[in-house]
């Protein structure tokens, strides 16, 4: 599988989005590094799973869909 790959400002999103939840939740400031090795650790090791997820719902919604589509034959 190939890696995740984020724009730079997406991975700034992400971080930022780490530090204020850190913060919020847990009344604790983490440093942009801090919150980078988080965020590595996050998808190196869990989005992968999300990822898998992602696509068993997508194959199941598709699925779904096609068997809707021969519903809507006519018969002869």
């Amino acid at each position: 599988m190939k890696d995740f790959v984020f724009s730079t400002e997406k991975m700034q999103d992400m971080k930022q989005s780490i530090k204020n939840y850190f913060l919020e939740e847990w009344e604790e400031e983490l440093s942009d590094f801090k919150a980078e090795q988080f965020l590595e650790f996050i998808i190196k090791n869990i989005g992968p799973s999300i990822y898998n997820q992602a696509l068993a719902d997508a194959h199941t919604f598709i699925s779904e869909r096609i068997e809707e589509l021969f519903g809507l034959e006519k018969r002869i």
